[in-house]
């Protein structure tokens, strides 16, 4: 079979005002960039407020492991799949980030017939929202320095500055730097660091601010650092919440582009799934909701971090309330959770499988307790022996759920056809009786807690007193009603990523606590996390180049 890359560069695009008409998107709304991408116009999105809503349907997952579970694969193969049995469908994402395309984990567009296009420009520099989001919070960081520089009449403590630069690649380098040096023209040395721009709260408060005014508002209220005697400062003190602004007016419009099918799909933003909340923007969720009949989208990593993120979060800041959700697992990943090496999972293990499934069956549980109904899909894999397909699917019989095979990444839309028969009866059945895991009005502390042991199946948090004290003074300073963020590894239910299935018994422990007031969430620390990430010894980057007809190879 040919590489994703070529898959998509065989594509037959139609142009974008086409793909705009399917969802009755008038032209003069639409932004283009050149013939295949489109920015929608924020007016004309605000005009869609008074249509009702469609269906929404999360896809999440099992946690991922080397072997691959394919998320992105299968909402575009659903999407595709809705679309195919006549249902007005569209499909929401996240924008990759040109670290991971260089580095380790690729792209992130889709697989082999299951793809978003022009997959080249979604994952190199797209309609330059990242570009704009790196502006926005470095001209926030070079006013800091410079209002110190100019006599520092906040009376910043230059000790507690907590806004660090940020750059969209992998650079260990940046993580820790001291800025400044050079003598008296070069401003007052101190530490700083980079983040990779997804870390940014910038990214985050795109993705969950639903207008430009919203948008200034929360740009407003983040904390840059602190004064000594501990009281904040924001941006607004600083006047650079208008600039930021004004710098990401264009980027806070969703992105239009298409499957390989021709179908519709907004592509706009791209907060990191452990630091951030690891949703594609409210701003494109909630327009496709008025576009389309049904709408499926993602949340970064497993369901224990990008669903619990997804409705705690995303859901009850937007006013969402999901449907149906999709739990994608693949029969190779659920032999790597039954103890089976890398090595050995080609060859038929039933038994791995049918242990690595209180993996899967974990997530199925927690999906319920917030009241949503879900299907699993089983991403299939040419490997997969028809044993191990029917041990996932009686395992899932017995918890009352059903298990669909999926053969998109090879069929495209033909390989969801029944996926999406399932996944259409479950979202317009009137199950779903959405509700968070917790209140607004709880501790913070509690907040965490309830997390820990209803979606980790912890039996306790530990946390020093600082921290216990740290969140009680921002319960009393107004910050008590938010949620909680919690990041930790993506690979375990609990804070040690070797600790596959489904553990229990286990502690969390809590390193640090950081308030993102222009977010709007408390992020909860829990072993370590890293928010610039480093290449990995042979990274992606040493095989992506141009051929002799010009053409980018390498790129997956």
């Amino acid at each position: 079979m040919s590489s994703d890359i070529e898959i998509a560069r065989k594509a037959k695009m139609k142009p974008i005002s086409e793909i705009g008409a399917r969802l009755e998107i008038p032209d003069d709304a639409l932004i283009p960039f050149g013939r295949t991408k489109a920015k929608i116009s924020g007016d004309y999105l605000a005009g869609l407020n008074g249509r009702p809503n469609g269906k929404l349907i999360l896809v999440t997952a099992i946690n991922p492991t080397p072997a691959g579970e394919g998320k992105t694969t299968t909402t575009v193969g659903l999407g595709d799949g809705l679309n195919r049995i006549g249902k007005k469908a569209m499909i929401c994402l996240r924008e990759p980030s040109l670290g991971p395309c260089f580095g380790m984990k690729g792209g992130a567009a889709g697989g082999g017939y299951a793809q978003v296009v022009p997959m080249e420009d979604i994952n190199l520099h797209f309609t330059g929202d990242f570009h704009a989001i790196t502006s926005a919070n470095n001209l926030l960081s070079a006013l800091i320095d410079n209002h110190i520089y100019w006599g520092n009449k906040l009376e910043i403590d230059p000790r507690r500055i907590t806004w660090k630069r940020v750059m969209d690649m992998n650079d260990r380098a940046l993580r820790e730097i001291v800025c400044s040096l050079g003598g008296v023209a070069n401003g007052f040395p101190r530490e700083g660091g980079f983040d990779i721009t997804v870390a940014s709260e910038i990214m985050a408060i795109l993705c969950l601010a639903t207008s430009l005014e919203d948008l200034q508002q929360r740009l407003g209220n983040i904390i840059v650092g602190y004064r000594r005697d501990r009281t904040a400062v924001t941006a607004r003190e600083l006047e650079a919440d208008g600039a930021m602004t004004v710098l990401l007016k264009e980027a806070i419009q969703p992105n239009l582009v298409q499957t390989l099918e021709n179908n519709p799909a907004f592509i706009h933003g791209g907060p990191f799934a452990n630091i951030a909340h690891g949703c594609n923007s409210v701003m494109a969720t909630k327009s496709a909701l008025k576009l389309a009949d049904y709408v499926v989208t993602e949340a970064g990593f497993g369901a224990d971090l990008g669903a619990e993120k997804f409705f705690d979060i995303k859901c009850r800041k937007a006013g969402l309330s999901p449907d149906a959700v999709v739990i994608v697992a693949t029969v190779r990943a659920l032999k790597m959770n039954g103890g089976v090496s890398k090595e050995d999972l080609g060859a038929e293990n039933v038994a791995a499988v049918t242990k690595g499934c209180a993996n899967l069956g974990r997530h199925i549980e927690n999906i319920k307790q917030f009241g949503v109904p879900a299907v699993v899909a089983i991403n299939h894999f040419t490997a997969d022996t028809e044993a191990e397909v029917e041990a996932v699917k009686a395992y899932c019989r017995d918890l009352g759920v059903d298990a669909v095979l999926a053969s998109h990444w090879a069929n495209g839309s033909a390989g969801t056809e029944e996926l999406a028969t399932h996944v259409a009866r479950l979202a317009d059945s009137g199950q779903a009786q959405f509700a968070p895991l917790y209140d607004d009005t709880m501790p913070l502390f509690d907040k965490i807690e309830t997390v820990a042991r209803r979606i980790y199946r912890a039996d306790e948090v530990l946390a020093d007193k600082s921290i216990r004290d740290q969140l009680k003074r921002w319960e009393a300073d107004g910050f008590g009603n938010l949620p909680v963020c919690m990041a930790k590894t993506q690979y375990s239910f609990t804070t040690d990523p070797a600790r596959r299935g489904a553990p229990t018994g286990h502690s969390v422990p809590v390193r640090e606590v950081r308030l993102s007031a222009g977010a709007g969430f408390i992020v909860v620390i829990c072993g370590e996390i890293m928010t610039m990430p480093g290449l990995p010894s042979v990274p992606s980057a040493n095989h992506i180049g141009l051929d002799a007809n010009g053409q980018i190879e390498g790129l997956f």
